[in-house]
């Protein structure tokens, strides 16, 4: 494929994506917002938001300064910048998707309002959660141009890698570092934004909730998004900073990540390969990823379009959200077959075998749709396990008439359960895609997986808009009838965002996979197969730790969510106890207090676990040295596979047996009844399960392998071990 044809087809989408993106924003802005009640609500709740990502920002600017300097002495100044540009588009996306979900989310409720419609209502909600989605993917691909642009056009780093020239540069150890360090540089600060925006936006968003909760369901039985809570407002400003911004800088970091690490394969292959030699084929290898990621996202478009220009939509969300996404995933599929045609069809049998594709020259494509196919079924046993449709959270909803602790145990028993299948999927994934086209397959499966990422994230941020709109509609003391139809809305929101949390754990692996092959193929020599001795003790002492550290960092996040959580309901029983007519409606409670309990928490506890998950395999390294690292990353990752699916599952299915119980399903167990107080109960053990724990661990399993391939150069060659061996 042409250089200059690749980047055109990525700057293309990305622009297609960002425009489309304002053209949504600002058609959802030019809505209605409602009565003056609503509109009061809706400022007060972006209000909330904006001051916490403004803060937060503030921390983050901190942070990215250090860690670009660090970069730019021991790597190169390269690596540096395109670190730079990669916080810049992920903080971009994050911020950009929390600014229309804090405007759609009245729009979403006056629609309701006005027409009684749901397909209306679903349309506006749909939109503004596609201005993140097509943000998401748009960001992620101009910041993939900029970096090709700048360092391997202009600067000329693709040249390097295709003739083997050492890279200039410059690092205070005299290190070779080229455009691989520059690509994983630039997924690390996609990364590390993610980090920050996931566990502060997690621990924001379930510390306000769980008081909400706790305190107003179970003890004062009063409904959920009632005015007369004070945690309310909190606890929805937390949907738009955790579950939104949160989730969009999630994405793109899965999304960047998987991109990069086909790429960073492609190079480390043909560096250590004594038989693939081809530099033709080579310059296919690296821009195919990109490109792929441009069709995919030119796909979004339209499968997003086809639900946005229908005039008129059914009454069934579920159906027609499952319809855009399967159409934007269809079209990848086949735009994505026409690239792989165009890129490698006239190409050497026996030089594509060289390079390990097994299967021809649609090895690639194959490959892809091995990941687009794992994605889907990873997402339906998702559902199967979350939903109230099916038996799993029945059970637990069932559980819940003999009390608490009941609901507890089978909804850890359902977690556990549900770890098996979709780990099974993820192992035929990475056999099948490596049998078709080696390690560099691997790498395209997670592309694949992600490639009609804005249409999942679309239909994934839908779901706190609606939320939202919910509590904007109970707040507002608007018509039964308005909440019925943000409620349904938002049940559906539920089920997609399993589905989504299903899609980042799977392409996490297939990622971090990636990333831990090219890991090893930094420090092997040519010709040599890349092994990973278990047995080795330094090897195995790594696995030992890195199995334990997934647990230790789930830990912190709880106990952070913990502590802002007792807070909030100290805070809650106080008002309702101190503040005269508040339970009676006649007041309004003291909102701001909690929204700064659940500020303060989220940024003064997320700042330890982020900076762990950066800094602990780098402080590994340079005390154990490279094997002990690469130990670390297949023990960690195997172990928050397993966390992620069981506590994302186990979340889900809590939250979904409570609306189960909700809809009188189990006869004279209704609202307000003890088996509902015990499905509450099960619903907060759940929320920071799967809105902090199991979103953040993906997240950290990737910023591992990316910081221990970008300072892998260093460490492998300076490290205590390998000094104190020197001194005997």
């Amino acid at each position: 494929m042409n250089l200059s044809v690749a980047l055109g087809l990525v700057i293309i989408a990305a622009l297609a994506a960002l425009c489309y993106a304002a053209f949504s924003f600002f058609k959802v802005k030019k809505l209605e917002e409602g009565t003056d009640r609503m509109q009061e609500i809706a400022a007060a709740i972006r209000l909330g938001a904006n001051t916490f990502i403004r803060y937060e920002y503030k921390i983050l600017i901190v942070v990215v300064l250090v860690v670009a300097v660090v970069l730019a002495l021991l790597i190169s100044w390269q690596a540096a910048v395109a670190f730079i540009i990669g916080t810049l588009m992920s903080g971009a996306a994050g911020y950009v998707g929390m600014k229309i979900a804090t405007y759609a989310n009245v729009r979403v409720s006056n629609k309701a309002r006005v027409t009684g419609e749901l397909g209306e209502t679903l349309k506006v909600a749909f939109r503004g959660g596609s201005v993140m989605g097509l943000c998401v993917g748009g960001f992620a691909l101009l910041g993939i141009f900029l970096v090709y642009l700048i360092f391997g056009v202009a600067l000329g780093q693709m040249d390097e890698v295709v003739t083997g020239a050492a890279a200039e540069t410059w690092n205070l150890f005299g290190l070779e570092a080229g455009f691989t360090m520059t690509l994983s540089s630039y997924a690390l600060g996609c990364s590390i934004i993610a980090m920050f925006n996931r566990v502060g936006g997690g621990i924001y968003t379930k510390a306000a909730d769980m008081g909400a909760d706790l305190v107003g369901k179970t003890e004062a039985h009063i409904p959920e998004d009632d005015p007369r809570n004070p945690a309310t407002i909190a606890d929805n400003v937390g949907d738009n900073v955790g579950d939104v911004a949160g989730l969009g800088s999630d994405l793109l970091e899965s999304y960047v990540g998987a991109i990069m690490s086909a790429v960073i394969l492609a190079i480390e292959v043909f560096r250590n390969s004594l038989t693939f030699t081809d530099e033709t084929l080579l310059r296919g290898m690296m821009l195919f990823p990109i490109a792929f990621a441009g069709v995919g996202i030119l796909a979004c478009v339209i499968g997003i379009a086809s639900l946005l220009m229908k005039k008129k939509l059914s009454e069934n969300p579920h159906r027609e959200l499952n319809m855009s996404t399967w159409i934007a995933a269809g079209t990848t599929i086949v735009f994505g077959g026409l690239l792989t045609y165009f890129c490698f069809s006239g190409t050497d049998a026996a030089v594509l075998k060289s390079a390990g594709f097994g299967a021809g020259f649609l090895s690639p494509w194959f490959s892809a749709a091995i990941g687009v196919a794992a994605g889907i079924i990873i997402g339906v046993i998702a559902e199967y396990y979350t939903s109230y449709d099916y038996k799993p959270t029945k059970k637990i909803a069932e559980a819940s008439v003999e009390g608490s602790a009941l609901t507890i145990t089978q909804g850890l028993a359902l977690g556990m359960r549900s770890c098996m299948a979709p780990v099974v999927v993820l192992g035929i994934a990475i056999y099948g895609s490596y049998v078709v086209c080696g390690m560099y397959g691997v790498g395209i499966a997670a592309i694949g997986m992600l490639s009609f990422v804005s249409a999942t994230v679309s239909v994934d941020t839908y779901g706190p808009i609606s939320d939202n709109a919910g509590g904007i509609s109970e707040m507002s003391g608007l018509d039964k009838g308005v909440r019925d139809i943000t409620d349904k809305l938002d049940s559906v929101g539920n089920t997609t965002a399993a589905i989504g949390k299903g899609f980042a754990i799977g392409s996490a692996a297939l990622a971090t996979l990636s990333m831990m092959s090219s890991y090893l193929y930094s420090f092997t020599e040519a010709g040599q197969s890349i092994l990973l001795n278990l047995i080795d003790p330094m090897t195995l002492a790594g696995a030992l730790v890195g199995a334990a550290l997934p647990f230790l960092f789930s830990g912190m996040l709880i106990d952070a969510v913990a502590k802002a959580a007792r807070k909030m309901v100290v805070e809650v029983r106080r008002q309702f106890r101190e503040i005269k007519g508040l339970l009676q409606g006649e007041v309004l409670p003291d909102y701001k207090t909690c929204i700064e309990i659940s500020s303060q928490g989220a940024l003064k506890e997320m700042r330890v676990p982020a900076v762990m998950a950066i800094l602990f395999p780098v402080v590994c390294g340079f005390l154990f040295g490279a094997w002990f690292v690469g130990g670390l990353l297949i023990g960690a990752t195997i172990s928050a596979i397993m966390l992620a699916i069981f506590t994302g599952n186990a979340g889900g299915a809590w939250d979904n047996a409570k609306k189960y119980v909700e809809t009188g399903a189990i006869e004279g167990h209704g609202k307000g009844s003890p088996a509902h107080d015990a499905a509450v109960v099960g619903d907060t053990v759940g929320d920071p399960l799967k809105d902090t724990v199991g979103p953040s661990l993906d997240i950290l399993i990737k910023i591992m392998s990316v910081v221990s391939l970008v300072t892998v150069i260093v460490f492998q060659n300076y490290n205590l071990v390998d000094w104190i061996k020197t001194l005997f």
